[in-house]
């Protein structure tokens, strides 16, 4: 693997320069541990230094050299020192050496593990902090003896000691994408980043042996790591090392704790010597840390952990294993965690016998969403004798693990075994759960519907009728549904958890239809009884955070979008594999920067998506038509064409309810191929059938994508009384009064602004835009009014491109339509001469540097000036910046 890119670190870079390049301090030295990347700050910070102006020495110290008197500087010093001098004067003559060789440049002295300088090195370095114009900057490793000279550096005040940290998430994903030569997906860096504690250097081990094992994946640009670690040598040896040789009684403390973490103290003590628990913490292997009242310890590094569990023997593992579930026992399980504890040690350790112990525990498992842990300890109590509940609950797991075919073995195999009502009424929702989300079988909302029929329980039918009122609202037979829904919640005898997914079919609906305020109370309201479905339908969230989400979309809150995706549901999803949560929430990261104008987050987010649910129908289309909006956002026409394709392939007709989302995302891609009248034809299609099903929250945004299309005075919907049609803006306006939010009416604005040919009005909407965060839609406003300004000739046209290039200062890459439309044409040869006369070209300059002749230049400055509507090079410098460049970047 070829040397790894710098990522991050600029905070210490900074501090870095200024320690050297700043009029206060001598110096920096970075501490930490090793591999944490000390070593490759200093040398980035010293390389970016100018020769001319410092010269820098560079001191590689080490045990070797640490032997020698001047060991450490011999890659700095003459080879032939001067006979008869005192030590002071060879110290003397040391600077006196470096002064001459800098030749009036500042001295900087570069010193990596300055721990390991021998005493007359260290003494030198200290004298050079001391002199004029010289400065000195190196690296420390925690836990060693520091040289008194060194140490001196910073109590005296010439220095300055700064902790060099891990690395953050952001960081060590920055660093996976440099290497792998791609975005890597977020559990993957997670999981990764953990393991690695921050440090660069066991990351680089960790990825040598993932990328040797052919443990990482690509799927559309996304790398993924299974999971699977084969420790490569190195790293075993680097961790051996550390760990180092150790006793019976402490190397029973550290196994314990590596199979067993975190494990209360009070419990180890319980099983090893308390001296052994102690010397281990000493050593550095194990660390204590406060947990809601109780002190947890853990092993030093995770990767301690891994090496530990790997070499030890399967007969040892299982014996720890069965000792740590029998004291947890015998103490009680007191916290929430411990079930899950004890079960995952009983299956390890080959002592589950306890089949409702293990059921229990893999619906606490799946109520957290980690979906392997909760699959492997549903189908132990299925094989433990677990019956029907065992068999119901690993067969909802596995559908949500994306093997629903299996899922549908499990329960036929104990359709037998429903006599009860309650019983049938649950293998009926499991299976048809299955059947139509799972394997895409549309006929199972009518199977499930007759089985309904025959119930008498009310319980029983409550629940059936919940599973099939959420069924036909995605299959777009939204009237029904809502009668369904409804009459479940009028059952006093239906489950808490049955009552609430009726309440999300409503939630939904009400969203989708503009009733924004209502759909929001009864997400509310579903999650203020949390406590009391989750163990019962944990899988329910799914549609909680699918009506959530819609109801965000469309209500264009970007800031309720954020909070959704940073809560606990959304950490539970990535760090359980829980995909279908996932991945959604990728989905809607990927819509809030899009509508930001970030299109690189946005496509990041959306390929990540994509990955995610690769193998799950449920999202997979909605993931690609997110793809290609933030493809079409940065005018990639051919990507945005292929996730179309792809969004067709995949999408599944059980969730018929997110067609809109997919025909706009169809539009986009035309009108990034530069097929206007396509799209254009598409979204007037797609408002008749929005129209048609009620769906007036998704009407709106259709709309305002004609109006972003220069449709806003177009005709739209069918005739009136009088025979005429109303317009693309009139029919926004009247929606605005009918849907609810903020949104509605701002939407209305742009278009009348944008068909009344008003710039003072679209001005305004562009502000209503930028106050709720909507970059994107506010420079294409400013961008249209921007236009109209120029034609007209107008003096407001200055400030109007003020407001413009700050609105797209906002954004990354954007080429839609609506600006497209807004920017003048210039040439190839007009861009250039405008580039250069704006970065302050004289004529004779420019000419001069592209061979033309002056007169040349200046006639192609006039066409420029007129195309861009500006009276001269003042203002031309302002106008570029309101123009996506030729290239398809914005102007900054």
């Amino acid at each position: 693997m070829s040397r790894w890119s710098f990522v991050g670190r600029a905070e210490e870079l900074d501090r870095l320069r200024l320690a050297v390049t700043g009029t206060r301090g001598r110096g920096i030295f970075f501490t930490g541990s090793a591999g944490i990347g000390k070593s490759r700050l200093l040398h980035e910070g010293v390389e970016a230094l100018p020769g001319e102006e410092y010269a820098v020495w560079r001191i590689a110290a080490s045990a070797t050299t640490a032997a020698m008197a001047f060991g450490g500087l011999v890659q700095v010093l003459p080879v032939e020192q001067p006979q008869g001098l005192s030590p002071a004067g060879i110290l003397r003559w040391a600077v006196d050496v470096l002064q001459q060789q800098a030749a009036g440049r500042r001295i900087v002295l570069a010193v990596d593990d300055a721990h390991l300088l021998d005493p007359p090195s260290a003494a030198l370095v200290h004298l050079v902090a001391r002199a004029e114009n010289s400065f000195v900057v190196g690296t420390l490793r925690d836990g060693e003896q520091i040289p008194l000279p060194i140490r001196a550096l910073w109590t005296d005040g010439l220095v300055e000691r700064a902790e060099l940290s891990p690395m953050t998430p952001a960081e060590t994903s920055g660093l996976l994408a440099a290497i792998l030569g791609g975005q890597v997906d977020g559990s993957s860096a997670d999981r990764l980043g953990r393991l690695s504690a921050g440090n660069p250097l066991l990351l680089r081990e960790l990825v040598h042996a993932a990328n040797n094992g052919g443990e990482f994946t690509k799927k559309y640009g996304v790398w993924a790591w299974t999971g699977r670690l084969e420790l490569a040598p190195s790293l075993t040896e680097l961790i051996d090392i550390r760990i180092g040789q150790l006793t019976a009684g402490v190397r029973a403390v550290v196994e314990l704790v590596a199979f067993g973490e975190p494990l209360g103290l009070r419990l180890l003590h319980q099983a090893v010597e308390t001296t052994d628990v102690e010397f281990a913490e000493e050593r550095g292997l194990i660390q204590m840390v406060e947990s809601d009242r109780r002190l947890d310890v853990r092993l030093a590094h995770p990767l301690y952990g891994e090496v530990v569990r790997r070499q030890c023997p399967v007969s040892r593992t299982r014996r720890l294993q069965a000792h740590l579930a029998d004291l947890l026992e015998k103490v009680g399980k007191r916290r929430r965690e411990d079930l899950l504890r004890v079960a995952r040690w009983r299956l390890d350790s080959g002592t589950a016998q306890d089949p409702a112990m293990l059921i229990a525990a893999a619906g606490e498992a799946f109520a957290r969403y980690d979906v392997p842990l909760a699959t492997r300890l549903a189908r132990a109590a299925l094989d433990a004798g677990g019956g029907f509940d065992a068999a119901e609950l690993l067969a909802t797991i596995l559908m949500f693990a994306d093997r629903p075919a299996e899922a549908l073995g499990v329960l036929d195999a104990v359709a037998t075994d429903t006599g009860q009502e309650e019983r049938l009424s649950r293998w009926l929702t499991v299976r048809g759960m299955v059947s139509y989300w799972g394997l895409s079988q549309s006929s199972t909302v009518e199977e499930i519907a007759a089985q309904g029929t025959k119930l008498t329980d009310s319980a029983a039918q409550a629940r059936v009728r919940a599973f099939e009122a959420i069924m036909r609202l995605h299959r777009l037979d939204a009237p029904t549904a809502l009668r369904l829904a409804q009459g479940v919640l009028d059952r006093p005898a239906a489950s808490v958890a049955a009552r609430e997914l009726a309440r999300c079919t409503i939630a939904h609906l009400q969203a989708v239809q503009g009733q924004l305020y209502r759909s929001a109370a009864a997400v509310d309201l579903v999650q203020a009884k949390v406590a009391s479905w989750r163990a019962d339908m944990p899988y329910l969230q799914l549609a909680v955070e699918l009506a959530r989400g819609t109801r965000l979309a469309l209500s264009g809150d970007l800031a309720g979008i954020d909070t959704l995706v940073a809560d606990e549901f959304a950490d539970l999803a990535d760090a359980g594999d829980f995909r279908l949560g996932t991945g959604y929430l990728a989905i809607l990261r990927a819509y809030a920067a899009r509508l930001r104008g970030r299109s690189d987050t946005a496509l990041q987010a959306a390929l990540g998506a994509c990955a995610v649910l690769a193998t799950s129908r449920v999202y997979a289309g909605l993931a690609q038509a997110e793809r290609a909006q933030a493809a079409a956002l940065r005018g990639d026409a051919q990507q945005a064409a292929e996730a179309i394709a792809e969004a067709d392939r995949l999408h599944s007709p059980s969730m018929g309810v997110l067609y809109p989302w997919l025909e706009q995302a169809r539009a986009a891609a035309l009108a990034a191929g530069g097929d206007l009248p396509g799209a254009v034809t598409r979204l007037h299609g797609l408002v008749d059938r929005v129209r048609a099903d009620g769906f007036t929250g998704h009407e709106t945004l259709v709309l305002h994508d004609l109006v972003r299309l220069g449709q806003a005075g177009a005709s739209t919907g069918p005739r009136c009384s009088d025979g005429s049609r109303r317009s693309v803006a009139q029919r926004l306006t009247e929606l605005s009064e009918q849907v609810d939010g903020e949104l509605p009416p701002l939407l209305a604005r742009h278009a009348r602004a944008a068909a009344d040919g008003s710039p003072e009005q679209l001005l305004a909407a562009a502000d209503g835009f930028m106050a709720l965060g909507l970059a994107l839609p506010a420079a294409e406003a400013a961008a249209g009014a921007v236009h109209l300004l120029r034609l007209r000739r107008s003096p407001e046209v200055a400030d109007a491109r003020e407001q413009l290039a700050s609105m797209l200062g906002w954004c990354d890459m954007v080429h839609t339509p609506a600006l497209r439309a807004a920017t003048p044409t210039l040439t190839e040869r007009e861009w250039e001469v405008a580039r250069l006369a704006a970065d302050g070209g004289t004529s004779r300059a420019i000419a001069e540097q592209l061979f033309l002749s002056a007169r040349t230049v200046e006639n192609h400055l006039q066409r420029i000036y007129s195309k861009l509507g500006v009276t001269g090079r003042a203002d031309l410098r302002a106008a570029l910046r309101t123009i996506p460049g030729h290239d398809g970047t914005a102007a900054t």
